[in-house]
């Protein structure tokens, strides 16, 4: 599937198809504003040699709330032949775009499976979580205080601290964190497409590992159950709802690896954009109280997931095209981000822009991110704590992009903590 779609989107771009550049170009994956302005040229729909694709705020605000979509089922659009050796070449493991995952089900199973855990992350139960996020970032920030020399901010930060939340959430040991982790960062690219044989094989391996591993805690989970969600999972189906443990692995699987995997990008995200913006965050320290304004300006600019893509169930017009049963759209939810019939000067970055929850960084309708909240907590409170703890975080060398295309943020990124308070926010 991959090859055949790396060499479709090949030369596709070479014929200058804008969704193509997407996949195959790496100067429009290094910036892709110029491809984003050539699509909303043609139309708030445009059709291209691989799908219909969109960066039209109103789009793919309707679209992600339609009942004429649904999403993406990974490999059901390829023709017979290659289903037969995508079926021989990829492993059993649990797959974020393959059913029972609930970025791959639509209701009754959607409803059924959603239902379980959205009590979860309500805004009175994440406002209960943000001491404990709170505590976990002063610990974290204590650790860097000990350290002089650069540091991948990164590494000894925004990976940790999130991995470390919804482990809580999630009944995670503290000494299997470090593995979730790096299954989780093996696994990253799954949601693309086009990928190498390389990366496909290390996406293989760490899906592999993480079902094996997710295996052994639900087991450990029934033998002595927690308060964690997972416990609570297990619970509720031991109770008479009904999910298998496939389901149970699927459902609390997507939110282990979703609950860290997004916000470890958002993190090193809202670092670069206020180390690029000082005037931005001289502005959050004169004011704290635009902190979470900030956060939903950060998440419009730099989304952590970059598209998604739903199929026409029926034949249907969007935006004067036809799309018949089976479809494609491609929904570039980065794009719609910045449409400047939504957003003004949509390149600044403004953390006092009035509409910047305006974005459709966490989806929308009946996918919408079950842990939005959780997420913003997780920003505001990660980044305000590190900037009050370091004043003076400046860059230190040259980050690096993680290699992916749906996903988007820093692989690594190098920082001088510089001059530091000496006290843990209250």
């Amino acid at each position: 599937m991959h090859g055949f779609i790396r060499f479709l989107a090949k030369r596709a771009a070479a014929a200058g198809d804008p969704q193509a550049k997407l996949i195959a170009d790496p100067a429009t994956r290094a910036d892709a504003s110029g491809v984003y302005a050539e699509i909303r040229a043609k139309g708030p729909l445009v059709e291209t040699a691989l799908a219909a694709i969109t960066v039209d705020h109103s789009v793919v605000f309707e679209t992600l709330r339609s009942d004429d979509f649904r999403t993406i089922i990974l490999g059901s659009r390829l023709p017979a032949p290659l289903r037969w050796i995508e079926k021989h070449t990829r492993s059993d493991a649990l797959h974020p775009l393959r059913p029972p995952s609930l970025l791959a089900v639509e209701p009754p199973d959607h409803t059924r499976y959603r239902r379980l855990v959205s009590s979860v992350f309500t805004a009175r139960a994440v406002e209960a979580m943000r001491a404990g996020v709170q505590e976990t970032a002063d610990a974290l920030l204590d650790d860097l205080a000990e350290t002089t020399a650069p540091v991948d901010i990164v590494e000894r930060y925004c990976a940790l601290l999130p991995v470390a939340v919804i482990s809580d959430i999630l009944g995670v040991p503290d000494a299997d964190r470090m593995r979730v982790l790096e299954f989780g960062e093996l696994a990253a690219p799954s949601l693309d497409i086009g990928l190498t044989w390389t990366q496909f094989s290390e996406v293989e391996t760490g899906l592999v590992g993480f079902n094996a591993w997710l295996s052994d805690h639900l087991a450990a989970l029934r033998r002595s159950p927690g308060d964690d969600l997972f416990s609570q999972l297990i619970r509720a189906s031991d109770d008479g709802v009904s999910l298998t443990d496939t389901e149970l692995l699927g459902v609390a699987g997507l939110v282990l690896a979703a609950g860290f995997e997004t916000t470890v990008n958002i993190l090193g995200s809202g670092i670069d954009l206020l180390l690029r913006n000082p005037d931005q965050l001289d502005a959050l320290h004169e004011d704290p109280s635009l902190w979470p304004n900030a956060v939903d300006e950060m998440l419009r600019l730099e989304a952590p997931v970059q598209m998604t893509a739903r199929v026409a169930k029926s034949p249907v017009e969007v935006a004067g095209v036809r799309m018949d049963q089976g479809d494609l759209a491609i929904l570039v939810l980065a794009g719609a981000n910045r449409d400047p019939k939504v957003f003004d000067d949509p390149d600044r970055f403004d953390v006092t822009r009035v509409n910047a929850g305006k974005h459709l960084s966490f989806s929308g309708g009946r996918h919408f991110c079950l842990g939005a909240a959780l997420a913003r907590a997780e920003t505001e409170v990660g980044l305000r704590s590190l900037f009050d703890r370091f004043p003076d975080l400046r860059p230190a060398g040259v980050g690096t992009k993680r290699d992916t295309r749906v996903l988007n943020g820093w692989a690594h990124l190098p920082v001088e903590l510089g001059a530091r308070q000496h006290t843990s926010r209250a």
